[in-house]
């Protein structure tokens, strides 16, 4: 995403999750935690002056509920949505993108986790090879950080090779 939301971005975003259901100010800043898979996590400074403007603005109203507020759109707040829409569905779905990346990403470099309990034998060797190699990959990449450009595309071109050929699924002669 490159950078964290404005807050008309999360205004909008907020109005999009109580479109769906009336939430506590907790709620929301969980549902966005969830939603881009810990990439976005608001903050209660962020998120609760941002729910008391749209309240200031009609945008949303705002109900006692025991020690907690619980807050819901209205009218007025559906009809900026839907004048927006285009604007908060672009951004809900850039946060669920990059939730989508983020996913991939740690289960690539936590599978160390899930190898150890697979079988032994054969292929509880070739996993712990697998895992060295993943080290050995990990360390020679931590290392390359501020190499020069030339050396970075070089090894960009290898890494995007290797890839090519393990989504490929078999080996290339």
């Amino acid at each position: 995403m490159g950078r964290k939301l404005a807050s008309a971005e999360l205004q909008l975003l907020m109005l999009r999750l109580l479109a769906d259901e009336p939430h506590h100010g907790y709620q929301i800043i969980k549902a966005l935690d969830e939603r881009s898979n810990g990439f976005y996590v608001p903050s209660p400074g962020m998120v609760y002056p941002a729910l008391s403007h749209l309240v200031e603005l009609g945008h949303a109203s705002v109900q006692a509920d025991r020690n907690r507020k619980r807050y819901h759109i209205t009218d007025a707040g559906r009809r900026h949505l839907e004048e927006h829409r285009r604007a908060a569905d672009a951004w809900m779905a850039q946060i669920e993108r990059v939730a989508g990346r983020m996913e991939r990403v740690r289960r690539a470099w936590n599978a160390e986790e899930s190898a150890g309990e697979s079988e032994d034998g054969p292929q509880r060797r070739s996993s712990r090879e697998l895992l060295r190699a993943r080290r050995d990959l990990k360390l020679a990449l931590a290392d390359t950080w501020d190499a020069s450009r030339e050396e970075q595309q070089r090894i960009l071109e290898i890494l995007q090779r290797a890839a090519a050929d393990i989504a490929a699924k078999e080996p290339r002669r």
